[in-house]
This record gives structure tokens, sequence and C-alpha cells, in this order.
């Protein structure tokens, strides 16, 4: 097996740029992430500096990685973390959990590479491995069973990227590299057949359309958005739709989601610190 991919934030234990990079790469692939990563690391490097530092200066480092809601998530966590666990990141899964934006993959991802805690961590990569493994499409619960069974203890940080380095470069989606795979005598399925892992929970699903979709003319609003203020009258055109009311049902939408704030006849990022 290839040498473990690197990346920024696998050079560091500080469980703040841990979680930043976690919140960063959901549904956002590696390539995008890494050079935003450091520049919002140094933007924001503890909880009590991303409270202090405006949304919209946030979201202009965030843009082009879709989602903006997570970097909203990111700032309303760093308020929890400086008002209830006195500027630290916590240390156990339900706190975690408790975070704005935080699910049980993120806190337990923290818990391994942050902190070295015994945590198996299933993402797409590794839900796929245990399914083909396993022979069987499986179900949330039983995945996450059974990861926390294979995890050795003591070993959860370099345990968990191992995992998901094989997922994504030899046990992949598209083109699984059976032939020389190092565990296919374990494996149940080894290319043949259904794959079990098509309907295995965790493991990768299509989205819907982008082109025309709602979150197209979003994401050209807060692209926009980032140069500078929108006159209300110019929504519907720099969001490249004809339908006037769907133009202001989408900006009214940014705004109720914290991203976007109207001054007078106009559309900015907000500047508002929650």
């Amino acid at each position: 097996m290839p040498r473990l991919r690197e990346f920024p934030w696998r050079a560091t234990r500080d469980p703040w740029h841990v979680l930043i990079s976690e919140v960063m790469l959901q549904q956002t692939n590696v390539g995008r992430v890494r050079p935003r990563f450091e520049r919002f690391v140094a933007l924001a490097p503890t909880p009590a500096a991303c409270v202090d530092v405006a949304l919209a200066d946030l979201l202009v480092e965030w843009q082009g990685m879709g989602y903006p809601r997570r970097c909203r998530n990111i700032q309303d966590a760093a308020r929890v973390i400086v008002e209830r666990h006195g500027g630290e990141v916590p240390r156990d899964l339900d706190s975690l959990m408790a975070l704005p934006g935080i699910g049980p993959y993120t806190a337990r991802a923290i818990l391994a590479f942050a902190f070295g805690d015994d945590a198996a961590v299933v993402d797409t990569n590794v839900a796929r491995v245990i399914s083909r493994v396993e022979g069987r499409a499986m179900k949330p619960r039983e995945t996450q069973a059974l990861a926390d069974e294979m995890l050795p203890r003591g070993l959860s940080r370099d345990w968990n990227q191992v995992v998901m380095d094989f997922g994504a470069t030899v046990c992949n989606a598209r083109s699984p590299r059976c032939s020389s795979c190092p565990i296919a005598r374990l494996c149940s399925w080894c290319g043949e057949g259904a794959d079990p892992a098509r309907t295995t929970a965790f493991t990768s699903r299509p989205q819907g359309r982008f082109e025309g979709s709602d979150r197209q003319a979003r994401g050209r609003m807060m692209k926009r958005l980032t140069e500078g203020s929108v006159q209300a009258t110019r929504v519907a055109e720099v969001m490249g739709l004809d339908d006037g009311d769907r133009a202001e049902r989408l900006v009214e939408s940014l705004v109720a989601d914290g991203l976007v704030e109207r001054v007078g006849r106009a559309y900015r990022l907000s500047e508002k610190r929650r």
C-alpha cells in the first residue's frame, strides 16, 4: 500500500484546527480544502479569535467550497466553545456533538486525530472497505459497531488514517484494485458480483442536479457578495434567474441562514458576530 497521503491538517494535533478541517472536508474534496485550510486557520487560529472575526471575512475565505452554512457553523461552534468550555475544544463525544454543525463522524474524528483517543472514524471510504470485507450492505449502527471492534487500542490516529487512505486509493469506489489488494484473502467480495458498498450507509450518494438548482443560484450570489454589496434590484441578475420571486425567496433564505444581511436597498455578507 502507498504511503499515507500528506495534508496540512494531518500535521497538526490542535483540536480547533482539526475541527476546522473536518467541517471543511464535509462534502468538499481535498483539492478545494487544501489551499483554504491554512488561510482560514491563520484568520481564526483559536475559538476566541474566530468569534471576534466578522462572519463576512470568514465567508470570503470560504468562497469556492460550497455550503456556506458550514462556515457559519464553525463560528457558532467557536462561540459555544468559548462560552461553555473556557475556549478549549471539549474532549468527550457528547459535548462535541452538541456543538453546531458537529455530527458523529466529525466528533469522532476530533477525538482520534487531535486527542489520539480510541474512536473509530467512519467516512465513505471506511464504510466501503468494511461492507466489502463483510460482503454485505450495512446499516449505520452496524458499520460503526464493526469499526469500533476493528480499532486497535492506542493506535486510533494512525489506524483511522490508514483505513481511510486504503479506501481512497486501493478499495476505491470506481476501480478497486482487487487483484493487488493486500487484504484480498480477508475480503468476502473481491470484486465479484454486486458491490455491497453501493447500498451501505455512509457511502457516497450522487447529489441532485446542480445546473439550474437553488444551490447554484445561492452560490452565485454568495460569490458576488464577496466582491461587495448587491443592489436588491440586481439579485435575480446576479443569480442568473429570470424568476424574480424565486430570486427573492433564495436571497431571503440566505438572510434567514445568517449569511447575508440587507442594508437599505442592498444586500451584503453578514457583518454580525452572532
